[in-house]
Parts: C-alpha cells; sequence; structure tokens
C-alpha cells in the first residue's frame, strides 16, 4: 500500500473545516483521513511548524543553516592557526 501525500491547500482547508466547528471524526470520515494525522496538522498549523512553514522560515532557516557552516570552518582554520603558532613559537626559542 503506497502513502497518500497532501498538499499544503488540502491540509489547510481540513483545518479550516475544524475551526469551523467541524468534529475531527467527521471530518476524518468524511475525508477518509486519520485522526492522529488530522490532529498533527492541527498541531502543526498552530505552531507554523511541518509543512505549514513558511517561504521565508525556510529562507531563513536555510540562511542559519549556512552561517553555522561557515562559522566551524572559520572556528577550525583559527584553532588550526592557533596550533601552527605555537609549534612556530616553540621553535624559535
Amino acid at each position: 500500500m503506497s502513502r497518500r501525500k497532501f498538499d499544503k491547500e488540502f491540509k489547510t482547508t481540513i483545518i479550516e473545516l475544524l475551526k469551523n466547528g467541524k468534529e475531527v471524526k467527521t471530518v476524518c470520515l468524511e475525508y477518509d483521513l486519520d485522526t492522529s494525522m488530522v490532529s498533527r496538522w492541527r498541531r502543526e498549523f498552530k505552531s507554523e511548524t511541518g509543512s505549514f512553514k513558511d517561504e521565508t522560515t525556510l529562507i531563513y532557516e536555510q540562511e542559519i543553516r549556512s552561517l553555522k557552516k561557515q562559522l566551524k570552518d572559520a572556528q577550525e582554520e583559527r584553532d588550526i592557526l592557533k596550533k601552527a603558532v605555537r609549534i612556530f613559537s616553540v621553535s624559535d626559542k
């Protein structure tokens, strides 16, 4: 059995139905959905996580990952240079 995929628009529609007073159980029966999945979508919608992240958030997260990598690389280079300075300063004496 293959996994069904639901796009953001469909998930948002389901969330809107719940916001307008429909019961989770009723929506799940109408659309043949699992209650735990719909509950997760509602939780993700409230916290703007999962498929409900907006494009700006995704761009910022990507930029943060890139900056963290650059920082790590710079720190490694700094540590190597510190060791080299220690080695050369000891051999000068």
